[in-house]
């Protein structure tokens, strides 16, 4: 999708994105893979699971990962245009809204507001992990692996990183 039009329409749907990407980033994965895979047909799920771990593994801010979208639909421009329409029109918002914002601290349409958000947030991003797992996931063995690391991480009290870690080790030793 190398053509001016093809990345203008993919800037412009990840503008409004951003508009709805309450939590970050991950909260819009489900839709910025059905636009590149399924409709575009600009990349596929495993390009696109790689870009996301390529962005979350890079130290920086998680919206790396969408600039990664942009540079491989269109090089050094698409990676700046991608990178602007997903972050000029929430800062924007943000700081005209949070000059405001403080003075309703105790408002009920306020604590209503951020009371609703919170599910909202955690229904996108779980739907985001499972896309990536479902993308990266592509043997038995890998996705035993994703199970295991969610379930372990879930229920213990253990730093995820451990899991992390011995899923790079099995990966090393070939098991995925």
């Amino acid at each position: 999708m190398n053509d001016s039009s093809g990345i203008g329409a993919f800037v412009l749907h990840v503008a409004l994105l951003s508009l709805i990407a309450v939590g970050g980033v991950n909260t819009i994965v489900p839709e910025l893979h059905r636009q590149v895979v399924e409709v575009q047909g600009a990349l596929t799920s495993q390009q696109f699971a790689d870009l996301f771990a390529i962005g979350q593994a890079a130290p920086g801010p998680n919206v790396l990962f969408v600039t990664l979208i942009g540079w491989q639909l269109a090089g050094a421009t698409g990676a700046l245009l991608t990178a602007a329409a997903l972050c000029i029109p929430t800062c924007t918002i943000a700081y005209f809204v949070t000059r405001v914002w403080d003075r309703f601290k105790h408002a009920r349409w306020r604590i209503a507001t951020e009371a609703g958000v919170v599910p909202l947030t955690i229904g996108f991003i779980a739907a985001s992990a499972l896309l990536i797992a479902q993308a990266a996931d592509g043997s038995v063995a890998a996705a035993a692996i994703t199970t295991a690391t969610a379930v372990f991480s879930y229920f213990s009290k253990f730093n995820p990183l451990w899991t992390l870690a011995a899923a790079a080790v099995l990966g090393f030793l070939g098991v995925v």
